[in-house]
């Protein structure tokens, strides 16, 4: 039923109404057609999220009404029509999807470019499959990725842009690129392209190729692909070659980088081709002649050249000669005086220097320089300047436990060796008498160029005590006081004065036989003692306590035996020079005694126990004999000595000889004990003698010779 009122209220006429009906309806006659049964045939239903054709009502704005042939229009906005398509005007046909039937507003939900998007996928996957290659537009960049339009989005994950993944993917956006289908998802309409598949491919098929063709001095040209601390990669064309660093240039080249550029087209020289690895390198010095090719022509050994600083090193500075040659100046070929802890301390980075070639290895392409070769030597002078015998100033340098470093001037040393510190004291470490950073004055004892060494003396400075002073202060059979410095196995060290010590042996500490030094002394003890004698080659002292010594007038008139006068322990021997003391190997006296070797006494402690115990054994084993012998007479006279090879047999017939001797006792007792100081060592017959006797005496014992060395 039509509403008269609602028409008169728009101001439409009926003519307007019959000529819009008649263009809209232009078969129908409404006088006989039942409109309302058209409306219905008209308006069959649709489904939601179903594409159908449409047609532009009208434009209003932004946004573009279409009618569907339902009961009302729908609304696309004009946005979903991109810049490559003509805009929308009335009465163009287009396909929608409808998402809606109607909204809170009664409008029909329409969107262009989801249908566009539907088609444009339902026309990809009609004609396309996983591997097959496609080609579009990097969009955008995205998550894990870049968007790519082949007609519909597809994802390129980062991974698959490249053979190698660039440093930024968003550098691709706006590109055309070709790739491959790796995967299609129908249910969630989605598909994986990769472009470094579709490279890889392609460069496999190249590289075959490419290898076949290649062989070493060809010349190529190639494209920088990346760059690395140690080369570069370069794209032959179907393969990657490294140029080493090394091979950029016969100069220096501190990084890649400083010689080539991603991207960079240059043209370099196949060095090696390595068919079963698929590797090849390159080179691009190679292009140009070697420098070192007549090197020993242009810097002949011994010749002086400037050069450039290019590095420093803790052992050295490299020198550039020219482009591509570089020479090692060792820190020990830097200065002839200065101590060089660092190359730094002479020589910086960009410094021009004067050296001068001291070799040349032409097949490792090294060159050895010398700074110091360049500048007078000041050794070839040092005999002018130190002479021997000259008296210098110096200053202690390093101290040694063989002696101490006596600067004398800016690199020229001397040593000073411990044994030219003192006359008289013993020094075990160079410390005991100098102290770093003393300044002393010493005589120069000798100087050698060659092996720049100088040999200083401070004790030379004064004369030597041994000379005359201590022998007139220190004259045998002196009694002096000392203080007991140090205790050892075979005697006791005493002070004499300072610096100035003297031996007292074992057997000279007391009339009675000492095992051990420590039961008569003890360190810092101050004694009285004897000197025996005093060697002035050997720079000794020989010590006794025993003070008083029995004449050999004295020991006649008691009616005893003088034996023979055997060497004192350290004694004097009628003054005449000789060791304080002496080592032998004993044999027991049933074996051939053989000559006792002197030993010197510088021995070490550990040679004089064992002398000790082999004289003590010794002793024990006369002892025995004696007592063996004790009650056969004796023979009234000492008797002769005897070679090694006189029986027992002999020696029992002259005791027997000698049984009716009144002092035979005596006698034998005292030539035992001069056979004894024979075969004995000079250390402890004295002593050792004298206790047995006493021993034989108690018991009533009577000895007899033992077998004697001659």
């Amino acid at each position: 039923m039509v509403d008269r009122n609602l028409i008169r209220e728009f101001n439409v006429t009926d003519e307007e109404i019959e000529k819009t009906f008649e263009e809209t309806l232009p078969n129908v006659d409404p006088d006989t057609t039942d409109l309302d049964v058209l409306y219905d045939e008209s308006t069959s239903p649709y489904d939601v999220n179903q594409i159908i054709e449409g047609t532009v009502v009208r434009v209003d704005g932004e946004d573009v009404i279409i009618d569907i042939g339902y009961k009302s229009e729908g609304v696309v906005s004009i946005d979903e029509w991109t810049d490559r398509e003509d805009p929308p005007k009335p009465g163009d046909k287009v396909q929608v999807l409808l998402e809606e039937v109607e909204d809170d507003f009664g409008l029909i939900i329409l969107s262009k470019r989801k249908a566009d998007r539907i088609r444009e996928w339902e026309r990809i996957i009609a004609t396309h499959k996983e591997g097959d290659v496609v080609k579009g537009t990097v969009v955008r960049k995205i998550k894990g990725g870049l968007l790519v339009n082949i007609g519909v989005n597809v994802f390129l994950p980062a991974s698959q842009v490249d053979i190698r993944r660039p440093h930024d993917i968003g550098e691709y956006i706006g590109q055309e690129i070709e790739c491959v289908i790796l995967k299609i998802d129908e249910s969630r309409r989605n598909i994986v392209v990769s472009r470094r598949k579709l490279i890889e491919d392609r460069r496999e098929k190249l590289k075959k190729e490419l290898l076949a063709e290649l062989k070493e001095g060809d010349l190529r040209k190639g494209v920088v692909k990346n760059i690395a601390d140690f080369g570069a990669f370069v794209d032959l064309g179907g393969i990657d070659g490294l140029l080493h660093i090394t091979d950029m240039s016969w100069g220096r080249v501190s990084h890649p980088s400083d010689v080539v550029k991603i991207d960079e087209e240059i043209e370099v020289v196949i060095l090696n081709v390595d068919r079963e690895n698929e590797k090849v390198a390159l080179g691009l010095k190679q292009k140009t002649p070697s420098p070192w090719e007549n090197i020993e022509e242009k810097y002949p050994v011994g010749s002086k050249c400037k050069g450039e600083v290019v590095n420093v090193v803790p052992y050295g500075a490299f020198v550039k000669l020219e482009e591509g040659v570089e020479g090692l100046v060792h820190i020990s070929e830097m200065s002839w005086t200065r101590r060089v802890s660092h190359p730094s301390d002479l020589v910086n980075i960009g410094d021009e220097v004067e050296v001068v070639v001291l070799g040349i290895n032409k097949q490792k392409q090294e060159i050895s320089l010398g700074m110091k070769q360049a500048q007078p030597d000041p050794w070839d002078t040092v005999q002018e300047r130190y002479p021997v015998g000259s008296v210098v100033t110096g200053t202690v340098r390093n101290l040694t436990t063989y002696g101490a470093f006596v600067e004398l001037e800016e690199g020229i040393d001397g040593l000073l060796h411990i044994s030219d510190m003192s006359w008289t004291r013993k020094i075990s470490h160079a410390s005991e008498m100098v102290k770093r950073g003393d300044t002393i004055q010493c005589k120069v004892l000798a100087v050698d160029p060659k092996r720049r060494r100088i040999s200083l003396g401070l004790k030379q400075m004064r004369e030597d005590p041994w000379e005359e002073e201590i022998p007139n202060k220190y004259r045998p059979g002196t009694i002096v006081q000392g203080k007991v410095t140090k205790l050892t196995n075979f005697g006791v060290f005493v002070e004499l004065e300072p610096e100035l010590e003297g031996l007292l042996h074992i057997s000279e500490l007391a009339d009675r036989k000492v095992s051990s030094p420590e039961q008569v002394v003890k360190v810092g003890d101050v004694i009285d003692v004897r000197v025996l004698r005093v060697d002035t080659v050997e720079r000794k002292i020989g010590l006794s306590r025993k003070l008083k010594v029995e004449e050999p007038a004295a020991a006649e008139k008691a009616g005893r035996a003088v034996p023979k006068k055997a060497p004192l322990k350290g004694g004097t021997d009628s003054g005449a020079a000789g060791p304080l003391f002496s080592l032998a190997a004993a044999e027991p006296a049933e074996t051939e005694a053989e000559e006792p070797e002197a030993k010197e006494p510088q021995q070490a402690d550990a040679q004089e126990t064992q002398q000790a115990q082999a004289e003590t054994e010794q002793v024990q084993a006369e002892d025995q004999s004696v007592a063996e012998q004790s009650e056969e007479p004796a023979q009234s006279e000492a008797a002769p000595e005897q070679s090694p090879s006189d029986s027992s047999s002999e020696e029992t017939k002259q005791a027997d000889e000698a049984a009716t001797e009144p002092e035979a006792e005596e006698r034998s007792e005292a030539a035992a004990s001069d056979l004894l100081a024979e075969s004995e060592s000079q250390e402890t017959v004295e002593a050792e003698t004298s206790q047995a006797a006493e021993e034989d005496s108690e018991t009533s014992t009577k000895a007899d010779p033992a077998d004697q060395p001659e």
